[in-house]
């Protein structure tokens, strides 16, 4: 049987002061387009330069991994620190975890 891959992930910014929750079927890709704002240039993620990894799971199912994203993004900023620091106590960016960071543009 074939594993499909899908994540629900949070971003924040350098200064670590905004979050943003987001779902994908590959996060590298999507690590990309954010911090380039491939054709978002008006996205938050793009204008509040959220692109730092600090926390992501995998799901086998997209329902299971949008699902996810949903009940994250109705939590209170408390919460969604206390589920990051569950598994990121320091806050470390992930970036280089899933790809060479930063990357670097293919135009």
């Amino acid at each position: 049987m074939r594993q499909y891959n899908f994540y629900t992930y949070i971003l924040t910014n350098y200064e670590k002061k905004v979050l943003y929750t987001g779902v994908t079927n590959n996060l590298e890709r999507r690590l990309y387009e954010h911090y380039f704002g491939n054709d978002q240039k008006e996205s938050f993620t793009f204008k509040y330069k959220c692109y730092y990894l600090v926390w992501y799971e995998r799901h086998q199912y997209i329902n299971y991994a949008i699902a996810r994203e949903k009940e994250i993004k109705g939590w209170s900023r408390s919460k969604k620190i206390k589920l990051i620091e569950e598994e990121n106590p320091e806050w470390n960016f992930l970036n280089n975890n899933i790809m060479e960071w930063p990357p670097v543009s293919g135009d």
